[in-house]
């Protein structure tokens, strides 16, 4: 399951989704608000993305773990819109027969993610100032075509 909301994160539903009785192991990964960021106070986050694109990668990442790894089941969600701290902004749960390979698939699908998958943040700084981040963009740099806030 691949989605993209602007609705809390069900991680217990998600965790759920992808047990089986044919695996041993179940890894679940909450990304979540932190305050601090480089020595710099976050009150908020704002998330935006191009979700025919966004979910297209994603189901790309989910393809590529389930060649490489035994992966019975695979989800994630990404949370769009105004989060504050504590929120959870990405879930992902991943199911293998074996802890190792599910650990291994997860931290992939993850650090993966991060990287490829056009989602932006925007950095609410406790100063007042803000800023569009995406890790491989440089700092600064808002979405490409659309204003940020547009309808994901």
């Amino acid at each position: 399951m691949i989605s993209l909301t602007h609705e809390e994160i069900d991680y217990h539903g998600l965790t759920e989704s992808v047990r089986s009785d044919s695996c041993g192991a179940v890894l679940l990964f909450l990304g979540t608000v932190r305050e601090m960021t480089g020595g710099r106070r976050t009150v908020a986050l704002d998330y935006d993305a191009f979700p025919e694109m966004a979910r297209a990668k994603m189901q790309e990442l989910e393809d590529e773990a389930r060649r490489r790894w035994p992966v019975h089941e695979v989800a994630i969600v990404h949370r769009l819109g105004r989060l504050e701290l504590g929120d959870i902004s990405v879930a992902l749960a991943v199911s293998c027969p074996h802890r190792a390979e599910c650990y291994e698939a997860g931290r992939w699908l993850i650090d993966t993610l991060k990287i490829t998958v056009p989602v932006w943040k925007k950095e609410n700084w406790d100063d007042g100032a803000t800023e569009w981040v995406h890790p491989g963009v440089e700092a600064g740099t808002a979405p490409p075509a659309a204003e940020p806030g547009t309808d994901s």
